[in-house]
Order: structure tokens, then sequence, then C-alpha cells
């Protein structure tokens, strides 16, 4: 059950991420009125931030699951 609440996570964070920058971007072409350069920018970087704090979450949870381990021992 850990791990399906795991992959729910990082999925949401993925994707909060994504959609949160897009608007971001969104917004700004519509200020600026360009063509989706922004709104393609940002998607970038929300994919990019939200690889890297899934990737944060992971190891993270590497970490813990670590410490458990040797506590046991």
């Amino acid at each position: 059950m850990e791990y399906v609440i795991l992959v729910t996570q990082l999925g949401l964070t993925v994707a909060g991420s994504i959609l949160f920058c897009f608007a971001i971007g969104y917004h700004i072409d519509k200020w600026f009125h360009t063509r989706g350069i922004f709104t393609a920018i940002f998607i970038i970087l929300g994919v990019i931030g939200g690889g890297y704090t899934a990737y944060r979450q992971i190891l993270d949870m590497e970490k813990e699951a670590y410490k458990w381990k040797r506590k046991q021992h």
C-alpha cells in the first residue's frame, strides 16, 4: 500500500508542477500577446521541476527506509 501512495504522490507532484507552470506561461503569453512561447518554456520548466521534486522524494524515502532497517538490527 505504501508504494501505491508513493506513486500517486509522485504523479500528483509532477502533474501539479506542470499545470502550475502551464498556467503561468499561458497568462504571460496573454499579457504580452505572444503565441505560446512562454507557455512552452514554462511547461518545460514544470517538467524539469516536477521530475526533480519526485527524484528528491524518492531519495528521502530511501533514506528513511535505510534508517528504519538500521534500527531493526
